[in-house]
């Protein structure tokens, strides 16, 4: 097949569509990106529907954008397959009037009514507006692609039969070579970056840091968000923390490598209930072991290769970790389980399987 991987998309701060690409590069698909991206990430855009006054800067940007996909899209040969890549609820519309809506492939990772949810965007007229936008993207696709099953099950029931569940994956970067150094004998060292949403739960390991000042645990928090006051607030005067504002997404790989556990999330919403979150994914390749909550995605996602403690429990959370800190040999066992997990189920020619059969079954490129 041909593909084109299209949209405003931003492969930095949203790995997904470029493990998808990956995938399918690594089938012997013939793969290319038409990519013009808008430089909003989700906060920004949420903002924007917390206060409407800010919604035209995002119109003059998108069309800009739009006019580049545009003049991009029709350089090369036209393709069999158009995957609209993470956040594309607008770009998914320009897609089907480029392409016709048979080809369309939304990667639907996340709808805008749940990231307004979680992100407390949720009052007035706001949350139908987003329900709107939704509807309006997943109309516009002909396969639309989900992470979990849970997410799925939250579409409207005329789209879930077009409907093809694709794990987030890790990007060919993050696995780490079979020899890679291993962590230096010391303190247990435990690692977590994101947006400190809600979602995340990153004020209760902020908890769980001051749970576990004195003991022989170190943490790096890298990033901040809506929720890094309180994570901070939590943490207390703990002295066994250091925290990153910003890491380089090509820097990220490397430093997470260096920790022995990589923290998932903890948050106790009902998106936080149907997620695996991307550094899961990532911290497993990176040969770490994982520690994150324990829901039914997760564990269906890596089985017995994590360490599971209930959403929002601070103290469960430095028990895990204040247990493994204890046991070499139990910590050495999770790691080994997270990296054979990630090197069997995570690698993006693993995780475009289902969508491959899909695109089969629908008689793409044929």
């Amino acid at each position: 097949m041909r593909v084109l991987i299209f949209g405003t998309y931003d492969v930095a701060a949203h790995p997904r569509v470029g493990v998808i690409a990956e995938g399918l590069r690594s089938a012997g698909h013939e793969v290319r990106e038409c990519n013009a991206p808008l430089g909003f990430d989700t906060a920004a855009r949420v903002k924007m529907l917390a206060q409407p006054w800010r919604v035209p800067a995002l119109g003059v940007r998108l069309a800009r954008c739009w006019a580049r996909l545009a003049r991009q899209a029709r350089r090369g040969p036209r393709p069999d397959v158009v995957v609209v890549g993470y956040l594309g609820h607008f770009d998914v519309h320009l897609a089907r009037l480029l392409f016709g809506r048979r080809r369309v492939v939304l990667d639907h990772l996340i709808g805008a009514a749940d990231t307004g949810r979680d992100r407390q965007v949720s009052h007035g007229v706001r949350q139908p507006l987003l329900r709107a936008i939704d509807a309006a993207a997943l109309g516009a696709a002909r396969v639309v692609v989900v992470d979990t099953e849970e997410h799925r099950e939250t579409l409207p029931a005329k789209h879930r039969a077009h409907a093809v569940v694709v794990p987030v994956g890790a990007p060919d970067e993050w696995f780490a070579p079979e020899d890679a150094p291993k962590p230096a004998d010391g303190p247990l060292r435990v690692v977590f970056y994101g947006l400190f949403t809600p979602l995340q739960g990153a004020a209760t390991i902020g908890g769980a840091i001051a749970r576990l000042a004195g003991r022989p645990v170190a943490f790096t928090m890298v990033g901040g968000g809506q929720d890094k006051a309180e994570t901070v607030r939590n943490a207390g005067d703990a002295g066994n923390v250091t925290w990153h504002d910003w890491v380089p997404a090509a820097e990220l790989p490397r430093l997470v490598a260096e920790h022995d556990v990589c923290l998932g999330i903890f948050g106790t919403g009902p998106k936080a209930l149907r997620v695996v979150p991307n550094k899961v994914y990532q911290g497993a390749a990176a040969g770490c072991a994982i520690v994150t909550s324990d829901t039914p995605p997760q564990r269906r996602a890596l089985d017995g290769a994590a360490r599971y403690v209930a959403p929002g429990d601070a103290d469960a959370l430095a028990d895990a970790l204040a247990d493994l800190a204890a046991d070499p040999g139990e910590l050495a066992k999770l790691k080994h389980a997270s990296s054979n997990a990630a090197r069997e189920r995570f690698t993006p020619a693993r995780v475009v399987e289902p969508l491959l059969a899909k695109l089969d079954e629908l008689g793409f490129g044929g």
